[in-house]
């Protein structure tokens, strides 16, 4: 069964303003933000014909994989869908509950981040399956980044599968990748989520099996 997928939240935007309110004062207060996060890394495939891509209707749901997802996790997976929805309305298509679309668009995060010099305190928060299952057998090649995490950085890998909802066939799939320090504006969700997003679906649907680096 297909997850049903999410609607958007009022008073999104609001709560997205203030995020950027206050990730300015933190930047005062670290400094001026001396460090710049780098440009996030997005790989992206697709099948040779693209004609169904950018146009008709899709759902956005969590892909298939991990349950009973803390509430903490669950308020993150609903900021991630919500960035991967903006983007997508942006490219061209139209939101449809999943019985009815045209297209499925399968979100996953995973997010490393390590607090200190030892490895051992790296804490891993991930929604919608693990890094094993995704890529090799059920797409097209992309996977996750394993052990992206240095000491005291923060590392986010968001992924998206669009297919075919009738036949099931992936149509697109790609992964956009960010390293900040732990302490970094962009180590929060609020901001990461629109960046990723935003370079995921930056020139849709992009060239087959190049990586791009996006600022």
């Amino acid at each position: 069964m297909i997850p049903m997928p999410f609607s958007f939240a009022r008073g999104q935007a609001g709560r997205v303003m203030g995020a950027f309110a206050m990730s300015g004062a933190l930047c005062v207060s670290l400094g001026g933000c001396a460090v710049p996060a780098g440009p996030v890394s997005v790989t992206r495939f697709h099948l040779p014909e693209t004609a169904a891509l950018g146009h008709g209707s899709i759902a956005v749901v969590p892909a298939p994989g991990e349950n009973g997802l803390t509430q903490q996790t669950s308020d993150a997976a609903w900021s991630w869908q919500d960035a991967v929805a903006r983007e997508l309305a942006r490219v061209g298509y139209a939101t449809a509950p999943a019985d009815s679309a045209d297209q499925i668009a399968q979100v996953r995060l995973s997010r490393q981040r390590t607090s200190g010099p030892d490895t051992s305190s790296r804490v891993r928060v991930s929604f919608g399956g693990g890094a094993s299952d995704y890529g090799s057998g059920a797409g097209m090649g992309v996977g996750f980044r394993l052990g992206g995490a240095s000491p005291g950085q923060t590392a986010t890998d968001l992924a998206v599968v669009i297919r075919d909802r009738a036949s099931g066939q992936v149509l697109w799939e790609g992964r956009a990748s960010l390293t900040v320090a732990a302490n970094a504006p962009l180590a929060q969700t609020t901001l990461a989520a629109p960046k990723l997003a935003g370079a995921l679906f930056a020139g849709f649907p992009g060239a087959s099996g190049e990586t791009i680096e996006v600022k």
